[in-house]
């Protein structure tokens, strides 16, 4: 994990620039799914470009918290999805792969920065994260 923070891996010199389309700023995104595919992705784990994504979502900050007291007393995260998120319940708050620029900009900022976990002992976002869909607990079952 620490090698995705060291500046895109040893291929890009500058520090500040280059990069490609990966990285920083999202209006690279057409070019960026482009060269994925074409490395196979065996070799593309430089920070990710896809996250296996779970939510749960409330549009009210205290029944956000309240899925958080479950979750932090041990409460499967898919259990809690299915009574609290207002979003994919059905799913257990269940959003599938999902890459950089497809997410809104705090949710992929969150996303992309926890460590991937399983249901039974989720790594989740805490505070939940505002967006201008609701409040959002986030757990990473992924990341290629």
């Amino acid at each position: 994990m620490p090698k995705n923070k060291g500046g895109g891996g040893g291929s890009g010199g500058a520090k500040g620039g280059g990069g490609g389309a990966k990285g920083k700023g999202g209006k690279g995104k057409p070019g960026g799914a482009a060269a994925a595919d074409d490395d196979g992705g065996g070799k593309q784990k430089k920070g990710g470009t896809a996250v296996k994504v779970r939510h749960i979502l409330c549009e009210k900050h205290s029944k956000c918290m309240e899925a958080m007291e479950k979750l932090q007393s041990g409460v499967r995260f898919n259990v809690v999805a299915e009574q609290y998120s207002e979003d994919k319940a059905r799913q257990g708050g269940d959003l599938g792969w999902m890459t950089r620029g497809s997410m809104v900009g705090p949710f992929q900022d969150a996303a992309f920065a926890l460590a991937t976990s399983t249901t039974d002992k989720p790594i989740y976002t805490n505070p939940p994260v505002k967006t201008k869909f609701g409040y959002h607990i986030i757990m990473i079952e992924g990341k290629k």
